[in-house]
């Protein structure tokens, strides 16, 4: 049983900063691309940032220069530092793992966390 836990999300004012962690815990070999998602209300759930096993990242247009992930292979952990947050990246963030497990590699998802950026 694999589990993602994040922590971090909260409430910031514009301009402000988050730094968001997500740990997979369980039976492990590895993790291949982790990555965080987020879904606003009324909106479909969206790639925010990945990143490969290689170091590797992608971002989205809207969060690029402001969102930087980063990972912690020997800890299965990765990491989304947000600055400069506007009202527009108020949004449940989840964090999204390709893990290799006794059996083959699967798609994880945490819990999500919330983030609001007041105005």
């Amino acid at each position: 049983q694999v589990q993602l836990v994040e922590s971090g999300g909260g409430l910031v004012q514009a301009g402000g900063s988050l730094r968001l962690s997500c740990a997979a815990s369980g039976s492990i070999f590895s993790s291949n691309t982790m990555g965080w998602h987020r879904q606003a209300p009324g909106k479909q759930r969206e790639l925010v940032a990945a990143v490969g096993s290689s170091g590797s990242t992608k971002y989205a247009d809207s969060v690029k220069g402001r969102f930087t992930i980063s990972r912690d292979s020997a800890k299965n952990t990765v990491y989304l530092q947000m600055n400069s947050l506007k009202p527009e990246d108020t949004a449940v963030y989840y964090c999204h793992a390709e893990v290799l497990v006794p059996g083959g590699e699967y798609d994880y998802w945490g819990q999500g966390t919330q983030v609001t950026v007041s105005s």
